[in-house]
């Protein structure tokens, strides 16, 4: 079941746990480990799962950097897109709590994902419309199937295609962590 839950001022300072333990892991391999998601937008209702990218060199190397990420408890989930982000949850079963989306460092997706974050923090009006969406795609599509669940993800897809067309021209990645 896809639960959308209020914000929780407790977010960041779970996502700083994790990226702590995901640096002593990856070490500089993750060339930068930033919170994304709808956790990392302070005020934003969420699936209570913390959303993390980890931005690397080199995608191709998958192992690099799963069998690490496998040592601190997180399933790689096979898929098309590994070839532009692979994905790794944990734990294992479902409901998840903390989702790592990799990316390639200096790459589209890596824009994409924070020029996403920073225009929701940044715009109030478009955090809460897309609350009010995620709340309302939940209780259509349930999420009690992985299918359910991709197909809870898709439904959002012009929501997030809207606010890219307008985060997306002139955004520039700032240095992170």
């Amino acid at each position: 079941m896809i639960e959308i839950v209020p914000y929780d001022p407790a977010w960041p300072a779970a996502f700083d746990l994790e990226r702590d333990r995901l640096r002593a892991a990856l070490g500089d391999l993750a060339l930068r480990i930033d919170h994304n998601g709808s956790t990392a937008v302070p005020g934003l209702a969420a699936k209570p799962v913390i959303d993390i990218q980890i931005s690397v060199a080199n995608l191709q190397n998958v192992a690099a950097y799963a069998a690490p990420l496998e040592q601190l408890g997180y399933s790689h989930l096979a898929h098309a897109d590994d070839e532009r982000c692979p994905f790794f949850y944990r734990p294992s079963a479902w409901p998840h709590t903390h989702h790592l989306h990799i990316v390639e460092a200096g790459g589209e997706e890596e824009r994409r994902t924070l020029a996403f974050r920073d225009y929701l923090r940044a715009h109030p009006d478009a955090a809460r419309d897309y609350a009010a969406l995620k709340r309302e795609l939940a209780a259509e599509h349930g999420g009690g199937s992985a299918d359910a669940r991709e197909a809870y993800a898709t439904a959002k897809t012009s929501f997030v295609s809207r606010i890219l067309d307008a985060a997306l021209p002139g955004f520039v990645v700032r240095p992170g962590v």
